[in-house]
């Protein structure tokens, strides 16, 4: 039986995680959370799993969990916060498989401290390996740690990479739906609105990570995440708009063949393929099932992305030529810009904009500590929010 830790465990991942956990009771067994700010779901989770330890952001959410907890007569569970909370619960002897799903870089001193406490890693987090891919790579060789991705896309690749040998890998292909404006003119883009922009045509998932869907940015920290997971050059990582969402990802191999990986458009599946790894298991417990309705196939469109329309993906090959300072700076920048945007004080075209003006004032330098790692993060945050401000003055005057 595998033990998890879940980084994230009131998000849509962590809630699918423990949707597969109740479908499979006998192979997966719930022993910590991390739950982040929302109390009342991790409340609800503690009732239903009774993990060991639970972390939540802050101490007065810590407080207010562990007087619900008592007065539900399950005392006995510790309640820790912070990021050090988070690093215990992806710390714990027991704990044999930790699920990386925070979004963005606060989950990322637990997913290096599991990696370095030899934790197998189901890694549906990004920016861990955007802002500190080299650091956590070389962490899990020197440790024999599996990173599994549980990305759709890079869940996809790993699956076909199992038909051949990396060596014999000529490029990979990364789909993407293109969200909801590959075919809104040009000129209304300066006019998209945050509610236009959330209304994702195939995905549920949170705010920001939706606004990365629709500027492309998402499918741009992917290829850096590829560029780390398979140690292939960004030449080598393409990006194909597929609105179906069908085929989640192809290999093709240096004689010519491709494989693609076809399922339904439901995350419990490249979850349920981590978990199991290396085996696979009968999916039909899950409801509803995971089966695929050939049918599907009947129609499957595939174009390549226009970066005139999508910046932001350009951006991200530039990073990825770039190195490790200029990954760190993205995702920073990244992050300010859509809250700014979500908040209304720039417009949609003012992420992108805002991420290229970073990146020109980021420096090369490469960091060699986790430490390093959020210093350059904080600075790229605070430069991203002086060029927002910078741009609201112009706009004022």
């Amino acid at each position: 039986m595998k033990k998890l830790a879940i980084l994230g465990s009131t998000g849509s991942i962590g809630q699918s995680t423990l949707s597969i956990c109740e479908d499979f009771p006998d192979r997966y067994e719930v022993v910590s959370l991390a739950a982040g700010r929302n109390l009342d779901t991790a409340f609800a989770q503690c009732q239903r799993w009774q993990p060991r330890v639970v972390s939540l952001a802050t101490a007065e959410l810590a407080s207010a969990l562990k007087r619900r907890l008592l007065q539900a007569g399950l005392g006995f569970i510790e309640v820790v916060h912070g990021s050090q909370g988070t690093v215990r619960v992806a710390t714990l002897p027991e704990v044999n498989f930790v699920v990386s799903a925070i979004v963005g870089v606060a989950g990322l001193e637990a997913t290096y401290a599991a990696v370095c406490a030899g934790k197998t890693i189901g890694l549906a987090n990004k920016e861990c390996l955007v802002a500190a891919g080299d650091l956590i790579l070389s962490a899990a060789r020197k440790h024999n740690v599996a990173l599994l991705p549980i990305d759709s896309e890079h869940n996809a690749v790993h699956q076909c990479m199992r038909g051949g040998k990396p060596a014999e890998v000529r490029q990979i292909w990364l789909t993407a739906s293109g969200g909801p404006f590959r075919n809104t003119p040009l000129a209304d883009f300066e006019h998209i609105t945050p509610e236009q922009a959330l209304k994702h045509p195939t995905w549920v998932m949170g705010q920001r990570i939706t606004i990365d869907s629709a500027t492309m940015m998402n499918k741009g920290f992917e290829i850096i995440e590829a560029c780390r997971l398979f140690d292939l050059p960004p030449a080598k990582v393409r990006v194909m708009i597929h609105p179906q969402s069908t085929v989640h990802s192809l290999v093709e191999f240096i004689d010519g063949s491709i494989l693609a990986q076809i399922s339904v458009t439901d995350m419990r599946l490249p979850i349920l393929y981590a978990l199991a790894y290396p085996e696979r298991v009968d999916a039909r417990p899950a409801v509803p099932p995971l089966s695929f309705d050939l049918a599907a196939l009947s129609e499957l469109d595939f174009a390549p992305p226009d970066l005139t329309r999508f910046p932001c993906l350009r951006l991200a090959y530039e990073a990825a030529e770039s190195g490790p300072a200029a990954g760190i700076a993205l995702n920073a920048a990244d992050e300010i810009a859509v809250a700014a945007f979500l908040e209304g004080r720039i417009p949609f075209l003012g992420i992108p904009r805002t991420i290229e003006e970073v990146l020109s004032e980021t420096s090369s330098a490469v960091p060699t500590s986790i430490k390093d790692v959020l210093a350059a993060d904080e600075a790229a945050r605070i430069c991203a929010r002086r060029v927002i401000a910078r741009h609201g003055a112009a706009v004022r005057t």
